[in-house]
């Protein structure tokens, strides 16, 4: 019932694609109007995680990974070269470390992002912030202080001094000397 009859010849694909909804259709094997879901479409093979709104974590998070909250969290968030965005549901009561923050939802605590955050109109974010850019939507909640930081851009003299002669290395330091003339 199963196998074919060994006079009956297979049907040839060109190139040995995979078969068609049609041809799957014709042979009897049912379809689903979806689109297959395969690995390539998951979450963690994108690179970008997800906590659902049903989800309620306690404790410390460390991600390789971008992230959406959309749950609960309490504890820290820390993913320092990646993003994180808490989604309309999200609740944060973390401390929060990542390279870039968007935040739709709710955060307490203070927040520190190595380039960028973005406080959405719908957002409310209680805590400190450190970060080199930050933007705040008309509408957006906000309570707390905001350091921005430079990148440090260290002097070229500065270097040379502190590679050059001093006395922490062994060698004299170089007196000034008395020109007369």
């Amino acid at each position: 019932m199963w196998n074919r009859r060994k006079d009956e010849p297979t049907p040839q694909r060109p190139n040995s694609a995979p078969p068609s909804a049609s041809e799957l259709a014709k042979e009897g094997i049912p379809m689903s109007p979806l689109p297959a879901r395969g690995f390539e479409h998951e979450p963690s093979a994108r690179g970008t995680a997800s906590i659902g709104k049903s989800v309620v974590v306690k404790g410390n998070i460390l991600s390789r990974e971008d992230l959406i909250v959309d749950g609960d969290v309490e504890g820290a968030i820390e993913m320092m070269e990646h993003r994180l965005t808490v989604g309309p549901n999200g609740t944060l009561k973390a401390m929060v470390k990542a390279r870039e923050i968007i935040v739709i939802g709710t955060i307490h605590g203070n927040v520190e992002a190595t380039d960028k955050i973005e406080i959405r109109k719908e957002a409310k974010l209680v805590g400190d912030i450190k970060t080199q850019r930050i933007v705040i939507e008309d509408g957006a909640y906000f309570k707390g202080s905001i350091d921005i930081l430079r990148p440090e851009v260290t002097k070229p003299v500065a270097k040379a001094a502190a590679a050059g002669a001093g006395p922490g290395n062994g060698q004299p330091v170089p007196q000034p000397q008395n020109l007369k003339l």
